[in-house]
């Protein structure tokens, strides 16, 4: 019997301590597993806004979808992570990542590493939190060698950017989870694979909302989009059967949505349990 789903929703939008309580209480009723809370410096602070949804809610759990590890020195970085794991009564995933947006390092007066650089700090980050906070799952997203080797190597979930397309017998997604096998070793089959989903439809049409598609991947043709791991088509039911195809093709159990879509996917979480 393979691993049980997991479904988490990133929340964008809310601000203010009702609106954020109630999304996260709507989440939890909706059937998802986690919410995520981004760290960019235009959008709200995480730590607050994951405390104040663990104390609205009883199940959900709260995470980082990611942290940018050049932001924190770990000892301070833990301190934050182990108060909320107390909070929170043990429901915390910490997200974390390299960061990659230039504009951000200089806006908080950080010199911007090189990407060599930013990933040996983040495998410096996990290895402190994995000694210090070592009942906190942790989990690295990215897709390139370095960032996919340590996360192999020191996370326990992997997030998967799905990002290329599935062409002509061209599989960069088999690819990326066939590198992290290698890479993981013995300690393989104890990672939870995570896909981050940027398209899904909004309506009954079965066609997926592909605006944030074409900002975050100008460069691929409309079909070429569709044809990606992170967008998904069709009825509640055909994505159901998709994520199942998922998890018995590749090992994805862990599906990660965005805000704008949580209500739509949440019919699909209702086919799936």
């Amino acid at each position: 019997m393979g691993r049980d789903f997991r479904f988490g929703v990133g929340l964008q939008a809310a601000r203010r301590q009702k609106s954020v309580q109630d999304w996260a209480r709507r989440a939890e009723d909706m059937g998802y597993d986690i919410i995520h809370m981004a760290d960019h410096l235009y959008t709200t602070a995480p730590f607050p806004m994951m405390t104040a949804m663990a104390m609205a809610t009883e199940r959900l759990r709260v995470g980082t979808f990611v942290l940018n590890a050049g932001f924190y020195r770990p000892a301070l970085l833990a301190r934050d992570v182990m108060s909320l794991r107390d909070l929170s009564g043990g429901r915390f995933d910490l997200g974390l990542g390299a960061g990659y947006v230039k504009e951000e390092f200089e806006q908080a007066e950080l010199p911007y590493p090189t990407a060599g650089e930013r990933v040996a700090w983040l495998r410096h980050v996990t290895e402190h939190m994995n000694e210090h906070a070592a009942d906190v799952p942790i989990l690295i997203a990215g897709n390139g060698d370095k960032l996919l080797t340590l996360a192999a190597q020191q996370a326990n979930i992997i997030g998967l950017t799905g990002g290329h397309p599935i062409i002509g017998g061209v599989d960069p997604l088999a690819d990326r989870i066939a590198f992290v096998r290698e890479a993981a070793g013995d300690r393989f089959d104890e990672l939870e694979l995570n896909l981050s989903v940027i398209a899904l439809p909004t309506d009954n049409s079965g066609i997926p909302d592909l605006s944030l598609v074409r900002r975050f991947l100008p460069d691929l043709s409309e079909e070429e989009m569709l044809a990606t791991p992170a967008v998904f088509s069709g009825t509640p039911r055909d994505i159901a059967d998709t994520i199942r195809h998922l998890r018995d093709a590749y090992g994805v159990t862990y599906i990660t949505v965005q805000q704008q879509h949580g209500e739509e996917f949440a019919k699909v979480i209702a086919e799936l349990r």
